[in-house]
C-alpha cells in the first residue's frame, strides 16, 4: 500500500512517502502560495505516487485543535480524490524534526523540516496502525 503523508501549515505543506508501509521517506515540500495551488499540487503528488492512502497530522489538544481541525479537514476536501484519510496527531513532530536534523539543514525555510515532520507522522501512524 502506498501511504502519502502531509503535515499542512500555512507557508509550506511537508510531504513524506511509504511505498509498502515499512520505509517511510521525506519528499520536496510544497511551497504554499495559497490553498487551490497547494491542494492541486498535492493532487499531482498524490497521482503520480499512486497513492492508496492519505495521512495528514493534526494538532491534537491545546486551544486551537479544533480550529486547525477545520482548516485541515477543508483543505483535505479541496483534493479530487477517493483515497481514504487518516487523520494522526503531529504533536512534537516539528520539535522531533529539528532534533534528527541536528542542524545539518541550515536555517533555509525550504520546506525540508516539514518534510522530516510529515515522515514522523507517518511513522508514527504505520506504528500506531500495524497489522499484529
Amino acid at each position: 500500500m502506498a501511504i502519502l503523508a502531509l503535515d499542512l501549515g500555512l507557508k509550506r505543506i511537508g510531504l513524506a512517502y511509504s511505498p509498502d508501509g515499512q520505509i517511510v521517506l521525506p519528499l520536496e515540500a510544497i511551497i504554499r502560495k495559497n490553498r487551490h495551488q497547494a491542494a492541486a499540487q498535492v493532487q499531482q503528488v498524490m497521482e503520480a505516487y499512486r497513492a492508496d492512502r492519505l495521512v495528514v497530522g493534526l494538532p491534537i489538544g491545546g486551544s486551537s485543535e479544533e480550529e486547525m481541525r477545520r482548516r485541515i479537514t477543508h483543505f483535505v476536501g479541496l483534493l479530487e480524490s477517493s483515497v481514504p484519510v487518516a487523520f494522526q496527531d503531529e504533536a512534537g513532530s516539528s520539535i522531533e524534526a529539528q532534533a534528527r536534523a541536528a542542524g545539518r539543514l541550515g536555517r533555509k525555510k525550504d520546506g525540508r523540516l516539514d518534510s522530516l515532520a510529515a515522515q514522523i507522522i507517518l511513522e508514527r501512524w504505520l506504528k500506531a496502525n500495524q497489522d499484529g
